[in-house]
């Protein structure tokens, strides 16, 4: 890999783990493979509106167990003290029952790092809020 593609590379990926905007550089196909992988999340969770799961317009940046309109948190994931960045999600979706004891997520998690950043490289685009996405109430 050239010296400027590395480059390039390290920023998207200190961009993902500071939980900051994802770069231009990110391809276009890991962010339709993480949409993919978003309909796994779909069953429960919406973007735009609470189901099972909160929704997640306006995830990154905020604390969890905290969004708005959805009340059915369970105890451990309002007392976690999580604030949501590529870093904190990623390591929640790897195993959720083991990142949070008592979260009331059923789910096994995504295993695969590749998948996990594929997903949350799409979450990062999908879940701005006032720009991708409008928080219900």
């Amino acid at each position: 890999m050239s010296g400027s593609r590395l480059a390039a590379a390290a920023a998207v990926l200190a961009g993902l783990l500071a939980g900051g905007p994802v770069s231009a550089a990110v391809d276009a196909g890991a962010l339709q493979r993480g949409e993919q992988i978003y309909s796994r999340c779909a069953a429960c969770h919406g973007i735009e509106g609470n189901r099972t799961g909160p929704q997640h317009c306006g995830l990154f940046g905020r604390r969890a167990g905290t969004a708005p309109g959805f009340a059915m948190y369970s105890k451990a994931m309002r007392e976690s003290a999580i604030v949501w960045d590529a870093r904190t999600l990623d390591r929640f979706i790897e195993d959720p029952m083991n990142a949070v004891p008592g979260t009331a997520m059923g789910y096994a998690g995504v295993k695969d790092p590749k998948e996990r950043a594929d997903l949350i490289a799409w979450l990062q685009q999908a879940t701005r809020a006032g720009r991708s996405c409008k928080p219900q109430p």
